[in-house]
């Protein structure tokens, strides 16, 4: 059950990672597909409703809601296939490794810091 090789171990959490942003890469995509459906059904029914059923016909309102829709769908679409592509899982490795390093200079400068002004003290020292 457990794995003895670090070596098996680094793999099997790369892969377990890659799985991960596999699933939710699909499901963004399938989000974006649903989102364009309901687009089109929705634009279907602004126009059943403003011509047919004559609810605001004095004011072609339907055609304001479907541009709208659009350009939020245009952005839904930037945001799956583009925007990610820039910003996919190398690069939360790189920025999550990148903020960890800046918090450890951060511990380690506050520790010399406490180390400067209280030599004396134990805390955080190494018993011998």
């Amino acid at each position: 059950m457990f794995l003895k090789n670090k070596k098996n171990s680094k793999i099997a959490i790369e892969q377990h990672e890659q799985l991960e942003y596999a699933q939710a890469r699909m499901l963004q995509k399938k989000r974006l597909y649903n989102h364009f459906v309901m687009y089109l059904i929705g634009s279907v029914f602004f126009v059943i409703i403003n011509k047919i059923l004559k609810y605001g016909i004095q004011y072609d309102w339907y055609i304001w809601a479907i541009t709208l829709w659009t350009f939020i769908i245009a952005l839904h679409v930037f945001n799956v296939f583009v925007t990610h592509k820039f910003m996919d899982q190398h690069w939360e490795r790189r920025q999550r490794e990148k903020l960890v390093l800046k918090q450890q200079q951060r511990i380690a400068a506050m520790q010399k810091e406490i180390e400067t002004e209280f030599p004396d003290s134990m805390i955080n020292k190494k018993k011998e």
